[in-house]
């Protein structure tokens, strides 16, 4: 960490709502950011939960889908203006929770539940466009791109910066999390008052399953470091070792997170060209998924076998 981030985050600035430097996306540092800074210190003055601010997000990015629907640049530029602003709440509603202290379990849940919904609004309302044309196949294609490749791209970058993060700053700076936990805890939950709780305990472990599904070589090597550092003592050597090795992958993380993936939607819409979007999540995000993917395996078996003295 920087001394000027390091200097930032005593005085309580906007550098303080970040996760952390290294996985903060440039152009959200330059823009997305500040805008959500500014309405977190909106809604704090008001008194406003974070929660509630997620919520808002999610209304707005569903409203954005519909908006899609028309083949008329004007409404596809209100729809783009809405998704937009779903994102900056999206933003505001973690840097309120980091500014206040007000992280929930429920927090989490909508805030998941969040980029779903815009998702699969924006994937609705373009095959309703496009059906007359293409008939079932944009469905077809849609689906597709949307519940498999999305899915995946989104959930793996999500759990390599959590990763990254937890190299970075410890367990406590991040939301990594395992399966076994998830359903130790689902199991030994009541069901009698605990309803929604035990779903998303549920539905949140069959998603981190997903991700170790999709990274053996990085659960060989956790478990390898687990074994020999317990606790989380990992010395500060290994952590920069691995940190420096993930680093270059946090570029790709990001691109399959939002911003490019928003990018190329606005375009296509507004250039009524829509099926650009999910033939772009099928061809050049899964390219990229799979090259992260590679690297990222890559450097965990090299470091596992540097620990286990295979080099």
């Amino acid at each position: 960490m920087t001394d000027s981030t390091t200097q930032e985050k005593k005085r309580g600035g906007i550098a303080s709502t970040y996760k952390s430097q290294d996985t903060e996306e440039r152009f959200d540092i330059l823009f997305n950011r500040p805008f959500g800074y500014a309405w977190a210190l909106f809604f704090k003055q008001l008194h406003v939960h974070p929660n509630v601010v997620t919520v808002l997000s999610i209304l707005l990015g569903a409203a954005a889908g519909y908006f899609f629907y028309f083949q008329d640049w004007r409404m596809n530029l209100a729809g783009v203006f809405l998704l937009v602003w779903a994102n900056h709440y999206d933003s505001a509603d973690g840097q309120l929770a980091r500014m206040t202290g007000q992280k929930t379990i429920w927090g989490r849940i909508l805030d998941g539940f969040a980029g779903d919904v815009w998702f699969f609004s924006i994937y609705f309302f373009i095959c309703l466009r496009l059906t007359p044309v293409w008939g079932v196949w944009i469905w077809l294609l849609c689906a597709f791109a949307g519940f498999i490749c999305h899915g995946k791209q989104c959930a793996l970058a999500d759990y390599y910066r959590n990763i990254h993060l937890y190299f970075l700053k410890g367990k406590e700076g991040s939301e990594l999390d395992n399966s076994r936990q998830q359903r130790h805890l689902f199991h030994n939950r009541p069901w009698k008052g605990n309803l929604w709780y035990k779903l998303f305990l549920y539905f949140y472990g069959n998603y981190t399953e997903s991700q170790e599904q999709m990274t053996p070589r990085f659960q060989r090597f956790f478990e390898v470091v687990s074994e020999k550092y317990p606790n989380g003592r990992i010395p500060q050597p290994l952590r920069d070792k691995f940190r420096a090795g993930s680093l270059p992958l946090m570029t790709y993380a990001n691109i399959l997170t939002f911003n490019t993936r928003a990018l190329v939607l606005y375009v296509s819409v507004l250039t009524d060209l829509p099926w650009i979007y999910p033939v772009f999540e099928v061809t050049v995000m899964n390219l990229l998924f799979f090259y992260m993917r590679a690297r990222h395996e890559r450097l965990c078996r090299q470091l596992t076998r540097e620990l286990c003295g295979r080099v």
